[in-house]
């Protein structure tokens, strides 16, 4: 079981930089960050651009993989976006893990003055978007016409350190989503389908897993070849309220096949509120927390 962490791109650089070369220092597995222009009722608080903060963070660690949780196609193209992927994953040194997600309604969708998509144009739109993404950056000088998006001789070179590109974590929950995994994810990650208790939660959970399982079987594609990351704080309670309770979800998570989970870094209030000591607790139990999973 590999352990991940999101940090939330709320704080100033200043306060930033020691979380990210913190969770280095720990032994997270990987990082991520949100990729958002503004996400939720934190809309009107700081917020800063994920990719510049990832780069930032590339800095200060060595070991720890970084990525998006999630980008999507709401306010980026395939052709733009895979430059800043190929200069990341450069940066890094290979560490990139990206995050692809359909995009959901809000901030995102509507600070740009477009129309909001209902969720079979978004998906439509997140099937193409992945799959020019994945072509540019496995090959130099792609051309495309297609429903979403248009490309014009786009360049890839000198591609990714990761080849033949880095690998795609994708979100799925539904069907025509999931075959979207099948065919391009690396990785594929859940939030569950909600529920009032977390009972209910890992319900959904289970489902969504077999679900996984059946789509990789019409696939023809064996289930070892893809990672598998649940978003532990989805569910109704906060995945760090102890160090015994994370060490509780990781284990279900092993069970239903899950390889990677990811928490929260704490937060003062609102959305992941919590205590840091807990974080620094269960840091120091990361091996135990690997094993029980």
């Amino acid at each position: 079981m590999r352990i991940g962490i999101v940090i939330l791109p709320d704080q100033r650089w200043s306060e930033a930089r020691r979380r990210w070369a913190q969770v280095d220092e720990w032994g997270f597995d990987h990082a991520w960050t949100y990729d958002h222009l503004g996400w939720r009722d934190l809309v009107d608080g700081p917020w800063f651009d994920s990719w510049t903060t990832l780069t930032a963070a590339a800095g200060v660690t060595s070991r720890v993989k970084l990525g998006t949780l999630v980008a999507s196609p709401n306010f980026r193209h395939p052709a733009a976006f895979a430059r800043q992927v190929t200069a990341l994953d450069d940066v890094s040194d290979g560490r990139v893990l990206l995050g692809l997600g359909a995009g959901g309604i809000g901030f995102d969708s509507a600070v740009l003055g477009g129309e909001t998509l209902p969720p079979r144009q978004r998906v439509d739109r997140f099937a193409e978007f992945t799959e020019l993404l994945d072509l540019i950056l496995r090959e130099d000088g792609t051309t495309w016409r297609g429903a979403w998006f248009t490309a014009v001789d786009a360049r890839n070179n000198p591609g990714c350190v990761q080849q033949p590109r880095v690998p795609f974590v994708l979100a799925a929950n539904g069907p025509r989503s999931m075959r979207l995994v099948a065919r391009f994810g690396q990785g594929w990650v859940t939030t569950g389908l909600g529920g009032d208790d977390i009972e209910t939660w890992w319900g959904t959970v289970a489902e969504l897993s077999e679900r996984m399982d059946r789509t990789l079987e019409q696939a023809g594609r064996d289930p070892a070849t893809l990672d598998r990351y649940l978003s532990l704080d989805s569910a109704p309670v906060f995945s760090l309220t102890s160090a015994d309770f994370l060490a509780e979800q990781v284990a279900r998570a092993a069970r239903l096949g899950f390889t990677d989970v990811v928490t929260h870094w704490p937060r003062a209030s609102s959305w992941y509120a919590g205590d840091e000591a807990v974080l620094v607790e269960a840091a120091a139990l990361l091996p135990e927390l690997r094993r029980a999973g």
